[in-house]
Parts: C-alpha cells; sequence; structure tokens
C-alpha cells in the first residue's frame, strides 16, 4: 500500500462507527429467517450485517459526502481484499463477510454492487425518471436476491424474477420512507418528472397527507410495482431449495400484501406498515409451495 493509499485509508476510519442500532426485526421482510437452512444462515446473517452498516454509513449525518464515499471505498477495499481491516466493527464486518462469500464460492460482486448505490446516494438525491430509479435498485436491491439464489446454488433462470420482486420491495422502502428521506436526508426517490406531470412538487411529499397530484403520482408507481409483483410471483416455483422457495413465496406474499396497503392508505399521514395477519396470510399463502417441485 503505498502512502497515499495509507492516508486515504487513515482518513475513512478517522471518525467514530456511524452504525445504528438496527436488526433484521427492523425490516418489513424475513432477513435470514428459520425458513433458511441452519448451515447457511450465519453467511446469511453476515451479508446483512455488511449491508446494514454500509447503508448507515451512506445515510448517516455525521459524516460529509466526501467522508461517507472514503469509508465506502475503504469497505470496497476490505472486501476486494486490496486493503487492511482496521480493529473496529464495522470494518470487520466486510472481513468476514468476505471470508464467508470466498468459502461458499459465492462472488464479492453481491456485496461490492452494494456500495455502488450506496455510493450513489451520498451524490443523487433526485430522480428524473422512472428508469433512472430502476438503475438505483438495480445495485441497491437486487443483489441480495442474487446473493441468496447464489448461496443455495440456484439457477440463473430464477434471477430475472428476483430482481423484479427486490425491485418491488426497495420501490415500496421509498414510498413508506418518503417523508422522512425527504425530512431527513433532502433525498426522494420519487420520479422528479411525474412530480412535475402532475403539477406537484418534491415539497408536497413532506406534508402531513398526500395532495390529489401526489397520489396519483404514488399510485403510478404502485401500477409498476403490481406489474414487478406479477412476474415475481413465478420465482417461487423456479426454486429448487425447498426452504429458499418457501422464504421466497412468504416474501412475494408480503410484498403483495405491502403494496395494497399502500394503494389504501397514505403514507405521508402514517407509516404503512404490515400486520400480524399480513404475516399469517403471506405463510398460509406460501405453504402451497413446500411440495412443489422446481
Amino acid at each position: 500500500m503505498t502512502a497515499r493509499q495509507e492516508g486515504r485509508t487513515a482518513e475513512a476510519w478517522a471518525k467514530r462507527d456511524v452504525s445504528s442500532s438496527k436488526t433484521g426485526a427492523d425490516e418489513n421482510f424475513p432477513t435470514g429467517s428459520l425458513l433458511i437452512s441452519p448451515a447457511l444462515r450465519p453467511v446469511v446473517h453476515a451479508y446483512y450485517r455488511f449491508a446494514r452498516i454500509a447503508d448507515d454509513v451512506a445515510d448517516t449525518t455525521e459524516l460529509t459526502p466526501q467522508e461517507k464515499r472514503a469509508r465506502l471505498a475503504a469497505l470496497n477495499g476490505i472486501l476486494e481484499g486490496t486493503a487492511q481491516t482496521p480493529e473496529r466493527a464495522d470494518a470487520r464486518s466486510a472481513a468476514t463477510l468476505r471470508q464467508a462469500l470466498l468459502e461458499v464460492g459465492v462472488p464479492l460482486s453481491v456485496a461490492t454492487d452494494l456500495l455502488v448505490a450506496f455510493r450513489e446516494d451520498t451524490e443523487k438525491d433526485r430522480y428524473e425518471t422512472w428508469d433512472e430509479l430502476l438503475h438505483y435498485c438495480r445495485y441497491s436491491a437486487n443483489p441480495v436476491g442474487r446473493f441468496l439464489l447464489a448461496l443455495h446454488r440456484e439457477g440463473r433462470a430464477t434471477f430475472p424474477l428476483s430482481d423484479a420482486l427486490c425491485t418491488a420491495l426497495q420501490v415500496i422502502n421509498h414510498l413508506q420512507d418518503v417523508s422522512g428521506d425527504l425530512r431527513r436526508l433532502n433525498r426522494c426517490y420519487v420520479p422528479q418528472l411525474w412530480l412535475e406531470q402532475e403539477g406537484v412538487k418534491t415539497e408536497d411529499l413532506a406534508l402531513g397527507c398526500s395532495k390529489p397530484g401526489v397520489r396519483r403520482v404514488m399510485n403510478r408507481m404502485l401500477d409498476h410495482v403490481e406489474e414487478l409483483n406479477r412476474q415475481a410471483r413465478r420465482l417461487p416455483g423456479l426454486i429448487a431449495d425447498r426452504r429458499l422457495r418457501l422464504e421466497a413465496a412468504v416474501v412475494v406474499a408480503l410484498c403483495c400484501r405491502l403494496t395494497a396497503r399502500l394503494r389504501r392508505q397514505d403514507p405521508l399521514a402514517e407509516r404503512v406498515a404490515l400486520s400480524r395477519g399480513d404475516g399469517l396470510g403471506a405463510l398460509a399463502w406460501a405453504l402451497r409451495f413446500w411440495n412443489v417441485p422446481a
């Protein structure tokens, strides 16, 4: 490592760990649930920990954009084996994941691709079109599904349907958090062109309820999510591993239920979330895939 590289590494870790206290329990959907094989669960947990820590770097208000990019680059270096690992938990998460992925033969790109999206979060706070948002989801969400499929040795034919599911989940999350993202981070994932076409402004997304134009934009986004959900419903039937098949079916069902809730409820007026009944209903729907051969 050159002196210049050492200086950049030192800069990346100069400030404290900004990781939040969030865990998998704070997410809408399972993250390494009991449906995953116990032998593979530690790898899934390592992946989630790394993704959570890197996401926290992108979302913290304690670092400047430059400091965020330096730390994300340092995490990338640790993942790729080109940088040393400082003795701190956030850095070790990358080293732990690197070792886990190498041991199970899963490409490192399922982790480094996430960092592409998190870096974009430090550089870009508006998305002009739906296609721009899909490009973001290609890096922020789709690698998660591909990681799980690769870990279970599933065929590449499952990737497009997994991408559809992961993109749907990401857009739903953006709609759930639309006001908070705008207020806290001045970040908006709602297509600006669609807002303009409805005669509303980005600032209207921070109000206590949705204007008619804002509601129409949200419904337009949900129209696309529902098409992604229709594609994703075919995913469980293509998965060979029984446990992962059931996990995927549960997530598909939860995604469809949350999409329907966002149609009925206003995410600007309240937190739109899944209920216990939604979880039980999703599991009931998913069980049909338990004995279905892929």
